[in-house]
């Protein structure tokens, strides 16, 4: 029987099961698609790994009845269907981890992965595994650090030991509110560098832009409990200092597409789209000045173009920092 179950196919959730099962430990990782899983038992790779290996210590399925009923369940599908995916694991959960993988805040309830896994499934105890970390990184065996969030102090360090590998570092923090909201949030800072960058305006700007972002996750973050040192560490500065550097990141790709006035690929998730636009009717709801967040919401929807939202931010009235 696999020690730990994945759900969601993806690059991210394929990668988790490459690091997770090698020291020989039984995983099941779950998709939806029947043919692509085949496809993946039998070729024991993933279009989306070049190069990786799937051992076959993974048990590839699309049978969600073969999730069992013991162990940690690690759910790696985009954020926006993490209520639809939580409504179709009927298993027993009494007791059991559920640790969400995804960023983000549901478009819909405006409420994160925990309180999702909490409300549909109340005997589960909900976890946030995030953190600074490309998929293809992981599944190479990279060295990565990422934050456990569990606020259940005797799972949370528990999960942690089980977890963690060899070049797979886990922090545990008890802040869970702090941990998905600064996965959440970088996303949206994202966007706004690769725009800086795509439109050609410089380093000196993503680092304003990357600096007054991380003003404003402590500002969000704060108002609903989190504490600063979560957002200062992996889950929080960590993350936004990944994605806002690199073109593995695919919030900051489809920013520097936006800046170019580039098309980009329909196809690929991107979660900071809908997390500025579920953060800018919280603020607007709350009172909260987010500033960068309403812009990249309103150029990631094509209501403003990069230089009329950048040309907003640097009107702005001159205040202390």
């Amino acid at each position: 029987m696999s020690e730990l179950v994945v759900i969601g196919a993806g690059a991210f959730g394929s990668a988790l099961a490459v690091a997770l099962s090698r020291d020989g430990t039984k995983i099941t990782l779950w998709g939806r698609d029947t043919k692509a899983m085949d496809a993946m038992r039998v070729s024991r790779s993933n279009l989306r790994l070049p190069g990786v290996h799937l051992s076959e210590d993974i048990t590839i399925t699309s049978d969600l009845s073969a999730i069992g009923c013991c162990g940690p369940i690690l759910i790696a599908t985009p954020m926006q269907t993490l209520h639809d995916m939580l409504g179709q694991i009927s298993d027993p959960l009494a007791g059991r981890a559920i640790v969400a993988c995804c960023k983000g805040i549901d478009l819909k309830s405006h409420k994160g992965p925990s309180t999702l896994i909490a409300e549909a499934k109340p005997d589960a105890i909900p976890a946030i595994l995030t953190g600074p970390s490309f998929a293809a990184d992981i599944a190479r065996g990279l060295p990565t650090a990422l934050t456990l969030a569990c606020a259940n102090k005797t799972v949370g360090p528990a999960l942690q030991h089980q977890l963690s590998k060899k070049m797979l570092r886990l922090y545990w923090s008890e802040d869970v509110i702090g941990a998905e909201l600064g996965g959440a949030l970088k996303n949206v800072i994202a966007i706004a560098a690769g725009a800086c960058i795509g439109k050609g305006l410089g380093d000196s700007a993503r680092a304003a832009l990357m600096t007054r972002g991380l003003a404003e996750m402590l500002r969000f973050s704060g108002h609903f409990g989190a504490h600063n040192q979560t957002m200062m560490g992996l889950s929080g500065f960590g993350d936004l200092a990944l994605t806002c550097t690199s073109e593995q990141s695919r919030n900051f790709r489809f920013g520097a597409s936006l800046g170019r006035g580039e098309a980009f690929d329909a196809s690929v998730t991107v979660e900071g789209v809908a997390t500025a636009q579920a953060v800018t009717e919280i603020a607007q709801d709350i009172g909260l000045d987010m500033p960068i967040s309403q812009a990249v919401c309103a150029i990631s929807t094509g209501k403003t173009s990069v230089l009329e939202a950048l040309q907003s931010l640097l009107s702005r009235p001159l205040k202390k920092e």
